[in-house]
């Protein structure tokens, strides 16, 4: 019995390896393959650097004003007897706003009148009386004394006159000013006071306020930094001023531009110590009434025009880990190589590149991913995506010259 179970155990044995010879020669190796192809270059959008003109602005903070202010006051005391306008309308210079009761100074005009009668009445007879004189005096028939005191009596009597003439002018002002005009054009506010108040003559509180809304001062604040950097701008060449008043655009609080353009009026020679910034005055048309005071908005400026401005999208510069601007460049061999930027401010969507780039060097834009420093890549150009109307501040965005090449229109 073992010597049977030995013999079948080691035939199962032999059995085995020779299944396991078989299989092994049959698992040959397979036929040598075709090499793999090389891998074509990763496509990239490039936008090619061309110079341009470009007109660069400031986007500057500020309120509205009115353009004339003028608070309305009595001239006169008096008891105020109707309200003549309607609050919130527009009303003209000169326009009768308030009625004072006018019964006393009417009163004083009248005495005024008649003592100005008197004193011209009693003139004549101090004049007849000199004149006498003066024949009588010229034969000694009356005294150089009494010619002189006849003379003297005409000058006092002629005194009285005009100082009467001068009183009755101020009676006539004064009944004058009991109507309460308005000293400008504009529109007026709400009255502060009703009918049966009583007003003084220069009171401290004001019946009412009219201001002038057409055209409006829009008064901003730039600080004294980049006041200086665009005065060495300009000095140094980089900036071309524009010719005649400066062009301003305006965007309203909401964020809708302004559809009228206003004129830079002039800059404050005074830096705030507080806050190192300057007030600039510009002036905007306003017939409609759409901008009033105490509005708040932001002003865009027209700085100048940059000559041979390099401008490049701002997808297509990134930030190494110093901060400094980067961007992608498809060099010699079609290959990706960094340039290290100096940028100095946006214009639109796009980088205004002071230094770092010139004209014909392509940039990428799209696929800097794909672009390692040293690869290879297929450059397409860039086709900027249309941007919708009305997106973006106005005046923000370049000169038409200053499109990308291939940009849709």
């Amino acid at each position: 019995m073992q010597n049977s179970y030995k013999i079948s155990f080691l035939g199962a044995l032999l059995m085995a390896s020779a299944l396991m010879t078989s299989g092994c020669g049959n698992n040959s190796a397979p036929p040598a393959t075709a090499a793999t192809p090389p891998m074509s270059p990763p496509e990239v959008s490039v936008f090619e650097v061309k110079p341009q003109n470009v007109a660069l602005t400031t986007e500057l903070p500020g309120r509205t004003s009115a353009y004339l202010v003028a608070e309305v006051r009595p001239q006169v005391g008096g008891i105020i007897q109707k309200r003549l306008f309607t609050e919130g309308s527009d009303v003209k210079a000169g326009q009768v706003l308030y009625q004072i009761d006018a019964l006393p100074y009417q009163a004083a005009y009248g005495s005024a009148k008649a003592a100005l009668s008197k004193a011209e009445a009693n003139l004549v007879p101090l004049k007849l009386k000199e004149q006498r004189y003066k024949q009588l005096v010229s034969i000694n028939a009356v005294s150089k004394q009494d010619y002189d005191d006849a003379a003297a009596a005409v000058r006092t009597g002629e005194a009285e006159v005009e100082a009467a003439k001068a009183n009755l002018e101020t009676a006539r002002i004064n009944l004058a000013y009991t109507k309460v005009t308005s000293p400008i054009e504009g529109r007026i506010g709400k009255s502060l006071v009703t009918d049966g108040a009583l007003a003084t003559a220069g009171q401290a509180t004001a019946l009412s306020t009219v201001q002038k809304l057409d055209p409006v001062y829009v008064d901003v604040t730039e600080s004294s930094a980049d006041m200086l950097r665009l005065q060495r701008a300009l000095a140094g060449g980089k900036l071309k001023a524009g010719a005649g008043k400066a062009r301003v655009k305006l965007l309203l609080e909401d964020g809708t531009p302004y559809p009228l353009e206003g004129t830079l009026k002039f800059s404050d020679v005074t830096v705030d110590p507080s806050t190192g910034s300057v007030t600039v005055r510009t002036v905007f048309p306003n017939p409609k009434h759409t901008l009033l005071p105490g509005m708040y908005v932001k002003a865009i400026l027209e700085e100048g025009v940059s000559g041979n401005a390099i401008l490049v999208p701002q997808q297509g510069v990134t930030r190494d880990p110093a901060g400094n601007a980067v961007a992608m460049v498809v060099g010699a061999g079609e290959k990706a190589e960094p340039r290290i930027l100096k940028v100095s401010r946006t214009v639109g969507d796009k980088w205004l590149v002071d230094d770092g780039l010139k004209p014909g060097d392509r940039v990428i834009v799209e696929g800097i991913q794909k672009a390692k420093p040293g690869t290879q890549v297929k450059a397409l150009p860039f086709v900027a995506k249309a941007v919708p109307q009305g997106a973006g501040a106005p005046g923000a965005q370049p000169a038409a010259a200053a499109q990308p090449a291939g940009a849709k229109k």
